[in-house]
């Protein structure tokens, strides 16, 4: 992809997306996040009570960026956020960890059981995946066990070799790694 771009950074939340933002910024990259996105456009919803977030309206976020996200940005922007999929990007990165390692990772935040449960099934079941919408590219990283700087560079290399494969074969199936 030639000139700037919008990549969504997905994944459920313990996958890495802020850690990896974080570095994308300190190399260039503009970050901005999916919840400043709704606080700009009027869009950030009361504080959820069963799972502590902010409820944000995804489609009508779409809907207030999608005329002004039309034409490509200056540059290279990262949309942080397990919502970002749902935005009009450009490509779409799914950062991805095994239900067992995320369970701790959440943990150690001190989330609720209810909702570290509800996020490790919405990572065994694929979550981002089954909410994909249109034809942009979409590429998971598994970041288990991978080095932070290792994700990094592997999803630089997608950018760098454009967005190629632009749906690879081989998804993460975390219940198919179980079972065998």
């Amino acid at each position: 992809m030639s000139g700037g771009f919008r990549l969504a950074l997905s994944g459920t939340p313990g996958t890495g997306k802020s850690t990896v933002a974080r570095i994308l910024s300190d190399g260039g990259y503009a970050v901005v996040s999916v919840e400043s996105l709704a606080e700009q456009n009027s869009l950030l919803g009361e504080v959820d009570p069963v799972d502590g977030a902010r409820v944000i309206d995804t489609d009508a976020l779409h809907d207030a960026l999608a005329p002004e996200w039309e034409s490509p940005p200056d540059g290279v922007v990262v949309v942080d956020g397990h919502l970002s999929h749902h935005l009009p990007c450009d490509a779409v990165a799914v950062l991805r960890c095994s239900p067992e390692i995320l369970e701790s990772r959440l943990a150690s935040r001190g989330y609720a059981t209810e909702k570290v449960q509800a996020n490790c099934e919405w990572e065994l079941l694929g979550g981002a995946w089954n909410e994909r919408e249109g034809d942009a590219p979409w590429c998971e990283f598994d970041t288990s066990h991978s080095s932070v700087d290792s994700v990094v560079a592997s999803l630089s290399y997608w950018i760098a070799d454009g967005f190629k494969p632009t749906s690879p074969g081989s998804l993460i199936d975390w219940v198919a790694r179980m079972e065998g």
